[in-house]
């Protein structure tokens, strides 16, 4: 693999002191979405659009293994803590249109790359909020995949659902597993009424929420996954510990933990009343109820699991977490991710169709920014991911740049044993109970040095401009945000 140069922000060098107090200090945004602000720290990484066919066919020609993302950005509501690709409401009306673009542009892909030649170890179809489509157009986008890649056989097709969604059309979360979607992964998140009403969520959430999952069981999933988030400003301990219940009381198979981020979201100013302490609180309860009623993760893994041996996730996120695998994002602002390239699909910025559309129309891929990344921040992408489930696997890693982990960050492992806050052996480097505490800090050790320079220089209270971003965006806020 030949990697572009680093650029002079990526050639210099911070204590692992330093970098640890600012990951600290960054709580809120020191996590494992990498890069952070993409659009400056990897700035001098973005290639001009004639090269992007070029570099997208070069960095996929050894690439035998991959795994496939299909982004759906609608949803009945825009909440107000989501920081993804959501359309605006008047967008809605053009779904169908969407749907036909989104099979055009696998076609493009295939034409670029050669789909069918490489094997799919993941299939995820997300959002926004894929079952918000009728099931024809579910059952299209299923077909336009398989149809032109090579599923691995035991690979799981997974899909996101929202309660309100799954509690009014039964029929449609029934037919699901009839197109070949094996896991379901419904977004909770809270269940307290008053904080749902807050968040732009329904204030009879919790009913809703058992319906939905009634519903759910009923349809005969191979897995089903409920997301939950933590660490908003007006979270009690005891309010996080009813939703806790409640989400155990929906029998789900696997539970996934999300630290509210508050970056690009429409209540970013509250993130300044959010503590660390107050997070590690929640962190921590929820690891002990979660672990008292049987679900089991390691250190620092956000998904906890109830079937012995299943690390809960999708095929697609364990493949791309654990092992580093690339994968490639269809639909408006998906990310896609290869061994030297990051690039963002048109729509990521301004969450409309049009650019998207366009682009497909006239036979381009539509790819808003495309990186060709050096060293540097590959491998900070493969690391910030893996922690996702708590350590870095040290062989895939090996495979993945052809150096080993030790050597390609010998002060940060240096940094990190000696304090208790990881395990290293030849098999992986590991959080201890102490650096799953700490999190925020870890990460940061394993930034490529732009990024970890915008942590050090960055107001860690300040959010004012990723907030009026989300507002211009959204096309407003919603009562009490």
């Amino acid at each position: 693999m030949i990697w572009a140069a680093a650029a002079p922000n990526d050639r210099q060098r911070f204590s692992p002191e330093v970098v640890f107090a600012a990951g600290l200090a960054n709580h809120h945004i020191s996590n494992t979405a990498y890069p952070i602000a993409h659009q400056t720290t990897v700035a001098p990484y973005r290639a001009r659009e004639s090269d992007h066919r070029r570099l997208v066919q070069t960095a996929f020609a050894d690439a035998a293994d991959f795994c496939v993302y299909v982004h759906v950005p609608f949803c009945d509501t825009r909440c107000a803590f989501c920081e993804y690709t959501v359309v605006r409401r008047q967008e809605t009306a053009r779904a169908a249109e969407y749907v036909d673009a989104l099979l055009a542009e696998i076609a493009l892909w295939d034409a670029a790359i050669g789909l069918g030649v490489r094997r799919a170890h993941g299939f995820d179809i997300g959002g926004g909020t894929p079952t918000w489509l009728p099931l024809d157009d579910i059952a299209r986008i299923v077909e336009a995949v398989t149809s032109r890649v090579r599923l691995v056989a035991g690979t799981s097709v997974s899909i996101e659902t929202t309660p309100a969604i799954a509690a009014r059309e039964p029929e449609k979360i029934a037919g699901l597993p009839r197109l070949g979607v094996d896991r379901i992964s419904m977004g909770v998140q809270v269940a307290e009424t008053a904080l749902l009403g807050a968040l732009g969520r329904e204030r009879d959430g919790a009913e809703v929420q058992l319906r939905a999952a009634e519903h759910i069981h009923a349809a005969g999933f191979g897995r089903f996954n409920l997301d939950l988030i933590y660490g908003f400003a007006d979270q009690s301990l005891d309010s996080w510990h009813a939703t806790l219940e409640h989400a155990i009381a929906l029998g789900p198979d696997a539970i996934t933990l999300y630290r509210m981020r508050y970056k690009l979201t429409r209540i970013s100013h509250q993130a300044s009343r959010v503590t660390r302490d107050q997070v590690s609180a929640l962190a921590a309860l929820a690891k002990a109820t979660l672990t008292s009623a049987g679900y089991q993760a390691t250190l620092g893994k956000t998904t906890l699991s109830r079937i012995p041996g299943d690390p809960g996730t999708s095929s697609y996120l364990t493949r791309r977490v654990r092992d580093g695998m690339p994968y490639l994002g269809f639909g408006l602002g998906a990310q896609t991710c290869s061994d030297r390239t990051l690039s963002y699909n048109d729509g990521a910025v301004g969450k409309n169709l049009a650019p998207y559309s366009r682009s497909v129309a006239s036979g381009r891929l539509p790819l808003q920014d495309l990186y060709d990344l050096p060293l540097e921040h590959a491998m900070a992408k493969m690391c910030a991911v893996s922690f996702y489930f708590g350590e870095i696997d040290c062989g895939a890693f090996t495979r993945k740049f052809g150096v080993d982990l030790a050597q390609a960050f010998p002060r940060e492992i240096d940094f990190v044993t000696k304090r208790g806050l990881m395990q290293y052996s030849e098999r992986s480097l590991r959080l201890t109970e102490a650096g799953a505490a700490d999190l925020c800090g870890v990460i940061a050790l394993f930034f490529a040095p732009s990024v970890q320079a915008h942590l050090i220089g960055r107001d860690p209270g300040d959010f004012s401009h990723e907030r009026q971003i989300a507002l211009r965006v959204a096309g407003g806020g919603i009562d009490g945000v």
